[in-house]
């Protein structure tokens, strides 16, 4: 899942640092916040795809209710029966 990898990610960094001469460590967080953004940009773009599927989804079966129950009610107006 995302917030495992992202996780990883936090207890990777928090293992390399302690490890890591002072004057490395400056690049070393910036790739570091670099991969973390990447990802970060990357679940957000796909939160937003399946949001926006859901979305669809939704207003489909909202509107397929609603013409239901408009068709229903014309129906028993005009006296015509379903099964």
């Amino acid at each position: 899942s995302w917030r495992n990898e992202m996780k990883e990610e936090i207890n990777r960094i928090n293992q390399v640092l302690p490890n890591t001469d002072a004057q490395d460590k400056t690049p070393i967080v910036r790739d570091w916040i670099r991969s973390v953004t990447r990802r970060l940009n990357h679940y957000s773009a796909e939160h937003r795809s399946l949001v926006k599927e859901a979305t669809t989804l939704l207003e489909l079966a909202l509107w397929k209710a609603n013409l239901d129950h408009n068709e229903g009610g014309v129906r028993e107006r005009e006296g015509v029966r379903t099964t």
